[in-house]
């Protein structure tokens, strides 16, 4: 018999609600630890090389330059070294991969932080990356930090300086801005959203319709939701939530990565750990980790929600679903 995983935290309710979304007697299990600081979670459905078990979750730990894959039967092992940065030397504290998401060709799409770019890698299949994108008109991005998928063939991601040795003081920086910008089926780069200090995490709502953008800013700890149009491009954004209240409780985090339900309900890190919103930016609750907590992401089938905090590789089983999993 299988021995049970070790669980770290808890969870604070907030609102009935929260109970037809979680269980009373959900856990957050912790798969593996020891990492530097562990993100970009995706679940990959299929079955891995050698194993007869299908489906298995990649994940970055940024500042080793390595993505790892992770299963049941197998724990963790490396899967991609280098990840995010393939030049000579020492380049940032976090020159790896960070968000990563599977395209409707199957394909691994990788927030590469050190190379500066937004790339493409077939699974399981022969070939090396495609660079999608590595720069707006001319200017290379600073470090493209997490990426989703549109049903048109599209890549939506944010550019925070995070990747860059001096951060938003580096003296490679070309672009004077960190915004969050789509690249078309056909290759086209687009600034979508460019007053931001520091966007983040990225979804869209169950129907497309609605990009959520989070921010990791101390003077603003927003969540905005930005309408999308026919051509791609988005509206004027409003925030749907602010965690500066958060931030003085003393809770740990920022708003970094998130994911939304079939319902439409945003599971969102943050101070605290996993935030879990309405679609509407009510509080419902949180996951408490206990660490500053980085992303999440849907596996297995759907129902359970991974996580990676710092050092750890979490998941908790929910009552609900992930939005077009």
């Amino acid at each position: 018999m299988a021995q049970p995983y070790p669980t770290i935290g808890e969870i604070v309710r907030l609102d009935p609600r929260l109970d037809q979304l979680l269980a009373k007697n959900a856990k957050v299990e912790v798969l593996a630890s020891g990492f530097m600081w562990a993100e970009g979670p995706v679940w990959v459905k299929g079955k891995p090389a050698g194993s007869s078990t299908g489906g298995f979750l990649l994940f970055s730990d940024v500042p080793k330059n390595t993505i790892y894959r992770w299963t049941a039967a197998d724990g963790c092992q490396p899967f991609l070294i280098p990840s995010g940065y393939t030049g000579r030397g020492e380049y940032s504290d976090e020159p790896g991969s960070n968000g990563l998401t599977i395209d409707a060709l199957g394909r691994l799409i990788i927030c590469e932080h050190g190379d500066r770019r937004i790339s493409a890698m077939p699974l399981p299949g022969p070939g090396g990356k495609l660079t999608l994108a590595d720069r707006y008109q001319g200017k290379r991005f600073n470090s493209p930090n997490d990426v989703v998928t549109h049903p048109d063939g599209s890549y939506y991601f944010t550019d925070p300086p995070y990747g860059l040795a001096g951060k938003e003081k580096d003296p490679s920086r070309e672009t004077p801005l960190f915004g969050v910008y789509r690249v078309s089926a056909t290759g086209d780069v687009s600034l979508l959203v460019s007053d931001l200090v520091r966007p983040n995490g990225l979804a869209f709502s169950p129907d497309y319709k609605t990009l959520y953008v989070a921010q990791s800013d101390e003077k603003q700890p927003i969540i905005r939701a930005y309408p999308v149009l026919a051509d791609g491009s988005v509206s004027t954004g409003r925030t749907i939530f602010n965690a500066t209240e958060l931030w003085k409780q003393g809770l740990q985090g920022a708003p970094d990565g998130l994911k939304v339900d079939q319902q439409g309900n945003l599971w969102a890190t943050g101070p605290g750990g996993i935030l879990i919103l309405s679609p509407q930016g009510t509080l419902l609750g949180r996951i408490h980790t206990g660490v500053a907590t980085a992303n999440c992401a849907w596996g297995d089938d759907g129902r359970t929600l991974y996580i990676t905090a710092d050092m750890y590789l979490c998941r908790i089983q929910v009552l609900t679903k992930g939005a077009n999993f």
